[in-house]
């Protein structure tokens, strides 16, 4: 019998970053997290390659949280065509303001000293997205709170659950047709100084 639902790993696969979960159930599809790769030069081409499945074909994304590892490549997602809504806590959203603009700002900052200093094999060198891609990019975001179900296309269900590790980061549970699957994202310690323990 086959499962409801399919789980495909785009990132964080071969690395520790770009973590995007493709979600698939009867005709719709969902993203969790859609993150930047990072880190040496191989891992950060792999921000450039066309991705695995038709970007305006997504029903919705869900982030666990705010770190550009997982929510770093939302604004170049909208460029090749999403519109859609991005579930997320109240958290995540507020730091999502500040980090993605600012990933933004870098993108094009980097270009600009490539094309300064000739080192790059396009001419011209161009960011993957704009600090203005960046703003546009968070109007499609909407607050989720913490134990709140959420109904997403096709019957499928969202609860988002407090798991530590920084402000707004959560652990996703899908259910779906009488089964269910949790993304973690990243958990923080039990006993952190400054933020409340994973629930």
């Amino acid at each position: 019998m086959q499962a409801p639902f399919q789980v495909q790993f785009i990132g964080a696969t071969g690395t520790v970053t770009g973590s995007k979960y493709l979600v698939k159930y009867d005709r719709y599809k969902i993203l969790i997290d859609c993150g930047l790769f990072q880190g040496i030069k191989n891992v950060r081409k792999r921000n450039w390659a066309e991705l695995p499945f038709a970007v305006e074909a997504l029903d919705a994304l869900l982030l666990t949280h705010a770190h550009i590892d997982h929510s770093g490549y939302l604004p170049a997602l909208m460029k090749q065509g999403f519109h859609g809504p991005v579930y997320c806590s109240e958290g995540t959203h507020a730091l999502c303001k500040v980090l993605l603009p600012d990933a933004g700002y870098l993108q094009e900052e980097d270009a600009k000293y490539a094309n300064r200093k000739r080192f790059s094999k396009h001419d011209p060198a161009e960011p993957l997205y704009t600090e203005e891609d960046a703003r546009k990019v968070l109007k499609q975001f909407k607050h989720q709170q913490a134990g709140e179900v959420q109904e997403l296309p096709g019957g499928m269900t969202a609860t988002f659950t407090p798991v530590g590790h920084i402000l707004g980061a959560s652990a996703i549970r899908l259910e779906y047709q009488g089964k269910s699957i949790t993304f973690s994202g990243d958990v923080g310690r039990s006993n952190d100084i400054i933020m409340y323990p994973p629930k």
